[in-house]
């Protein structure tokens, strides 16, 4: 056992307490196995034990209370299922009540009349005194009377508690298998890192972080190990990025004769913002250094991130090579084309298209054109992913909206051309807090468009309850009256689609019903792709004011004339989503209003959400907000880029020790790429173990 590998990799069974039986349900139901598993098994809060309360002193304020006193009676009370074991309890001071309705014969039978107890439990006023449901009770001994610790609170399963194997269980189990590891736990951070940043050893944090013996020490323990983890998700991240610096070459896109063509009044009839110019600098200063380029482009809805990716591509083509614009959705890949086609043909530049729509006889002309590079431009779908497209030299490749396509996709098209990778612009719409981006995408370079054009104005929001609903079509009817046009999008989750569908179509109705002068039309993923396209086009040569529609619509659909956006049942959408959503309108010069409709009652977290569309249009501000909320764990994309991989760290809470974490581990690989120092022998120890496996770097075992 001297091993440390051996330690880490022994099976739960053997540990003292837990046994063949007990281990065979936590493996299935924990996926627990070995000792380095279950010391990885942080609790998700703990407890205060420290102190006793008196039951004269309970309120029904107070989280919790742990008394010391004597069961004064024990009671089955009532049949059938209302059977419950009724306890009365007493510290000398006041009397209250235990209540137990699972397991009550079992606790009539265990619970001794006269016996002392420790309990805890959440006071609750009942019938003129306090009464605890379903209370943690244990025997009073000499060990526990002085109370003065803090019990970890794991998650845990209704088969297991029904085997009777809870917290406290494994908080045992876990002091028996740590006074066991302590010896066996090999510091993973530099001496130099934890004396600068005053971290607890790895051996002290581990111990802390399930048996602390003080709040201040739980938080020391909490501190080391977010410290560590993010410091060896960073370092990953980083040295891929350097990788990627030194070892990938790169075509070099250094002639800007159609740039400077295109940049031209009669070609591009409008002036680029400070901030996409800058972005343009940063782009090009990528292409022409001779290293591939892999970038993220985040810009707020209506940023201009298209026309920065046009300009991107002509780079691209000046110096000799093909590019394409890969899209989620067919709709967003044909208005794209539709966008840039004017700007190509204008300079010469030859530009198709490619969907899952794109007929046989079409492909049949298409793909030898991309395949001798006749075609400079492709734009489209996963359709761009197949085998049969082959480019005769595929330069640069941006992908829009990158959280929608997984690692693998982004891999298949950076094989598209073996002898120079093609330079990758990733682009997203969807504002990402610099936390989040720093993990998801910490081996990219980031680049950030901030401003919106000149002559754009803020869109204004209001949130609207469903009685409100006259007043809001009396405005509607107002706006199309001006020419303007409308959207009213409503939800479609896949757990509630039928219900969903109905909605949808009622909705339609009852708008056609509401305003029978104009043309309404209806857009949904059920229809086909020749279907959809129809009412799209029928939209953007306004035959249509207003357009009733699913989230389809979501993403990159551009109509300057439509200025109110609609969106019904906005509590059931994430405020990422809303914000997209917003962003269909405000196109033109024209006033923009963003209508949320909901009803009455709302959770206290959705009516943050709304207020927060109503105060704010910033991108990034609703991002914290949403990252606050909801976690990073169900941001979109986050499953396939290696987020889900943090155990202990927290992106909403975390920034600061995240930021600490980065360019301490930056310094690090600049001064010694290779690890090869003495004194960073810790890190490339631990990496070097971790190596053979796809993990996180900051694991133990």
């Amino acid at each position: 056992m001297t091993d440390r590998s051996n330690f880490f990799d022994t099976k739960i069974e053997f540990l003292k307490g837990v046994g063949p039986k007990r281990a065979e349900i936590i493996n299935k139901e924990l996926n627990i196995f070995t000792y380095g598993d279950l010391i990885q098994n942080y609790p998700f809060r703990h407890e205060d034990r420290s102190t006793f309360q008196r039951v004269a002193d309970l309120n029904e304020n107070m989280a919790a209370a742990q008394l010391k006193g004597r069961i004064r009676s024990v009671n089955i009370v009532g049949e059938g299922p209302k059977k419950r074991c009724a306890v009365e309890f007493t510290d000398g001071t006041a009397i209250c009540e235990f209540v137990f309705f699972n397991g009550a014969e079992w606790y009539a039978k265990s619970l001794r009349e006269g016996g002392e107890y420790i309990v805890y439990g959440k006071p609750q006023p009942f019938g003129g005194k306090f009464s605890f449901n379903h209370p943690d009770v244990e025997t009073l001994t000499p060990e526990n009377a002085e109370g003065g610790y803090w019990q970890p609170v794991y998650n845990l399963t209704e088969k297991l508690r029904k085997r009777f194997i809870d917290s406290r269980f494994l908080g045992k189990a876990m002091r028996t298998v740590l006074e066991q590891a302590y010896p066996h736990f090999r510091e993973t951070l530099p001496a130099e890192l934890t004396q600068k940043y005053r971290l607890l050893s790895k051996a002290d944090a581990m111990w802390h972080i399930h048996l602390p013996e003080s709040e201040a020490s739980l938080h020391q323990a909490k501190r080391r190990l977010k410290f560590e983890e993010l410091f060896y998700n960073q370092l990953r991240l980083l040295k891929n990025k350097l990788i990627h610096k030194t070892e990938y070459p790169g075509q070099v896109f250094s002639k800007l004769d159609l740039v400077r063509t295109f940049y031209k009044p009669e070609n591009l009839p409008f002036d680029l913002t400070n901030a996409q110019k800058r972005v343009i600098g940063e782009i090009y200063d990528d292409l022409k250094g001779g290293k591939q380029m892999n970038r993220l482009l985040q810009g707020d809805v209506g940023s201009g991130k298209t026309i920065v990716a046009f300009i991107a591509m002509l780079m691209a083509i000046d110096g000799g090579a093909q590019t394409c614009l890969m899209a989620p959705t067919e709709i967003l890949a044909d208005q794209h084309y539709r966008g840039l086609k004017p700007f190509a043909d204008a300079l010469g530049v030859t530009i198709t298209v490619l969907t899952g729509s794109t007929s046989k006889k079409a492909r049949k002309t298409l793909f030898p054109a991309l395949a001798d590079g006749s075609t400079q431009i492709v734009v489209g779908t996963h359709a761009l992913l197949e085998d049969n497209v082959q480019f005769k030299n595929l330069g640069l490749c941006i992908i829009d909206e990158q959280h929608r396509f997984g690692v693998a996709q982004r891999a298949k098209m950076w094989n598209k051309n073996t002898i120079f990778h093609p330079h990758i612009l990733v682009m997203t719409a969807t504002p990402i807090p610099r936390t989040l981006a720093m993990t998801l995408y910490g081996d990219l370079d980031l680049s950030i468009i901030d401003e919106l054009p000149a002559g754009r104005k803020p869109i204004k929001t209001v949130h609207r309850y469903d009685k409100n609903r006259l007043a809001v079509f009396g405005f509607m009817d107002e706006e199309i009256k001006k020419g303007r046009q409308i959207y009213m999008v409503y939800p479609l989750i896949e757990e509630s689609e039928k219900v969903d569908m109905k909605n949808l179509v009622d909705g339609y109705e009852s708008i056609s019903r509401a305003f029978p002068q104009h043309h309404v039309s209806i857009l949904h993923g059920r229809m086909l792709g020749y279907e959809k396209d129809d009412e799209m086009q029928r939209f953007v040569r306004g035959e249509t004011q207003i357009m009733v529609a699913t989230t389809v619509i979501e993403v990159g659909v551009n109509v300057p004339n439509a200025s109110v956006m609609v969106i019904e049942s906005a509590e059931r959408f994430g405020l990422s989503q809303l914000h997209q959503l917003r962003g269909r309108v405000g196109r033109g010069a024209e006033q923009s209003y963003c209508i949320l409709m909901s009803k009455y009652e709302l959770s206290k977290d959705t009516r943050l959400r709304l207020d927060t569309m109503v105060r704010t249009n910033n991108g990034f501000e609703i991002a914290d907000v949403d990252l606050q909320l909801r976690g990073p764990g169900d941001l979109a994309g986050t499953q396939q880029s290696g987020i889900a991989d943090l155990v202990i760290a927290d992106l909403a809470k975390d920034g600061a020790i995240l930021k600490v974490a980065r360019t301490e581990a930056e310094a690090i690989l600049e001064e010694d790429f290779e690890l090869a120092l003495p004194k960073n022998a810790p890190i490339r120890s631990h990496v070097d173990s971790l190596r053979k496996e796809e993990t996180n770097w900051s694991r133990i075992s």
